[in-house]
């Protein structure tokens, strides 16, 4: 009997240790952290999230459809306001750490002083030339490189360091033209506003800010002016927090909608 008393207290001694481990089990499953999905995409595979653009300023009109464009393709997707500046601007931000998904410079040659924060290799998506901008009716009548350095005429141009001063110097030096602007702006929207407002008269832009002016300036064919073309890149960030939205975005600028976007605002494929 005596022996019966002990066996069965030790078996309640059992099952109450049990319960009470699995009680704490259950405990610490419901503190443990649950696991999210990423941001850039749900359940179903559509994406969500917040998308982040730096782009060149003579990217400003088509991107901003192209953005469009692509929002509507995603609905999960909201876009933050794009920051359009100078190439150069853009890439020293960048280097000191400003958050960004997607980068397009209007040269080659700026997105190589990013390199080390890019999560692959750039691809080539779009072709720019110069033009010369002056007020609407050319009332100054000109029509060559040779008419900017008359007396008299005032003209703007891209400081060296940016994409659009650069091509402007290679340009000029091939034609062995100097000339002296009344002043040198950080980025090609600068250049094309100083005439717009006829501050100057005369301008080197792109095609693309002739064609987006809409009238308020008039544009000058360059001849010649193919060898200082500008071919721009675009690349995803490796600090990116939403890389599967970057690299969609990157693969709609290049599609046949993207390119055609592209084409109505006077660039040419690579």
């Amino acid at each position: 009997m005596k022996y019966r008393i002990r066996h069965r207290r030790s078996t309640l001694r059992a099952t109450t240790t049990i319960a009470v481990l699995s009680i704490a089990a259950l405990g610490l499953a419901g503190c443990a952290p649950v696991q999210s999905a990423p941001s850039s995409a749900s359940a179903t595979g559509a994406l969500q999230g917040e998308l982040t653009i730096f782009a060149a300023a003579s990217l400003s009109a088509s991107f901003t459809e192209l953005a469009e464009g692509f929002r509507a393709k995603n609905p999960g997707v909201t876009i933050a306001p794009i920051s359009f500046d100078g190439s150069s601007t853009l890439a020293a931000q960048i280097s000191e750490g400003a958050p960004a998904d997607v980068f397009a410079s209007a040269d080659e040659a700026t997105m190589q002083q990013v390199s080390d924060e890019l999560a692959g290799s750039p691809t080539l998506f779009a072709i720019n030339m110069l033009q010369i901008a002056v007020q609407p009716g050319n009332p100054l009548g000109i029509t060559t490189l040779t008419d900017l350095t008359k007396p008299g005429v005032q003209l703007a141009l891209c400081a060296p360091a940016v994409p659009c001063g650069a091509a402007s110097h290679t340009l000029l030096d091939n034609e062995g033209i100097v000339l002296k602007p009344v002043t040198e702006e950080q980025n090609v929207k600068a250049v094309l506003t100083k005439v717009q407002l006829g501050e100057v008269d005369a301008g080197l832009v792109y095609v693309t800010d002739v064609l987006d002016a809409a009238g308020a300036v008039d544009g000058v064919t360059i001849a010649g002016a193919e060898p200082a073309r500008n071919i721009y890149p675009i690349a995803t960030l490796r600090a990116s927090t939403q890389p599967a939205i970057g690299e969609a975005f990157v693969r709609f600028v290049l599609s046949d909608q993207g390119q055609s976007i592209l084409a109505e605002h006077g660039f040419s494929r690579p």
